[in-house]
């Protein structure tokens, strides 16, 4: 296939944006009846400068529709359970922030069992197979796992961005590893015990020597050869621990079959429904009226 034919798709990690909006415009900006649309309107700042830096052609936009819950909290019930949960303010935004997506032309996906992180990885794979460079836009590394060849992850509100060489750089293993990484030294974030006593540096030298988690139980009798700080007892944690290592290298590995649709036609960006932002910009008591226009603008150059 001629990938330069091809579209670059762009995949947003709405959350990470919409969360970053709630902390960062005050809680005092409120819209219809006093609700609070702070993160709205940061959510749709966000999309404007998106679509206006990247010119971007084909988007999807991926939500979690649950915050607390996914297919993974079937396999390990603490999973992701030492977050707070968000206040009702913030969770009552989320729904404009689709509504409004939606209206400003973007295809969104959500699922009640898969993670926002398992929709784009589906959606990358699919555009991946037709051809396509993938962008996925978020603040969360682990996401890297998804890239291949030329495909790059960009934190737009920092303007930070991994490519594979960047990503051995961060991590001393590449993308397809990143799940294996985190399966050894853990991610205290979404609660993924790993493997107790490895940290980050130990499980770089274990996957460089051994390339996957299964590569390192494979050779557990060599574990104590490498040049890694308590070598020679590491064997020894590894296997006690072998069950948890497999498990936490399950949670971290996003799932590639989510059931959403991923043909590139529906990701590419439509006419804004001017109509649907009108309705929104009333909710919002009128703020987010400039920002909005230039949505519908980007919208008509696509």
């Amino acid at each position: 296939m001629n990938t330069s034919a091809q579209p670059t798709v762009y995949l947003i990690d709405a959350s990470i944006y919409i969360f970053r909006a709630w902390f960062s415009v005050p809680d005092s900006m409120r819209g219809e009846n006093g609700i609070p649309v702070n993160a709205v309107y940061g959510f749709c700042r966000f999309l404007t400068e998106f679509v206006e830096r990247s010119r971007a052609t084909h988007v999807a936009i991926a939500f979690d529709e649950s915050l607390t819950q996914s297919f993974r909290n079937e396999i390990y019930p603490e999973y992701k359970m030492n977050r707070e949960l968000p206040p009702e303010e913030l969770k009552n935004q989320f729904k404009y922030c689709r509504r409004l997506a939606e209206a400003a032309g973007f295809y969104c996906v959500g699922s009640d069992r898969y993670e926002a992180d398992d929709l784009i990885a589906t959606l990358a794979k699919s555009a991946q197979d037709q051809g396509s460079k993938v962008v996925v836009v978020s603040g969360d590394k682990d996401l890297a796992q998804v890239l291949r060849g030329d495909d790059f992850w960009w934190d737009f509100a920092r303007d930070r961005q991994l490519k594979a060489p960047q990503v051995v750089e961060k991590f001393g293993v590449p993308p397809e590893a990143i799940q294996d990484f985190l399966g050894l030294c853990g991610d205290a974030v979404d609660n993924i015990p790993g493997v107790p006593g490895v940290g980050p540096k130990t499980a770089t030298g274990l996957l460089q020597a051994f390339t996957t988690v299964e590569g390192v139980y494979d050779n557990l009798e060599s574990v104590s050869l490498l040049k890694l700080r308590g070598a020679k007892t590491l064997a020894a944690k590894l296997e006690k621990h072998k069950e948890q290592a497999f498990l936490s290298k399950l949670l971290a590995t996003v799932a590639y079959d989510a059931p959403i649709e991923t043909q590139l036609s529906r990701l590419e960006r439509q006419s804004a429904e001017v109509s649907q932002l009108q309705q929104i910009g009333q909710i919002m008591g009128g703020r987010g009226d400039g920002l909005f226009e230039r949505l519908i603008q980007s919208s008509k150059l696509v």
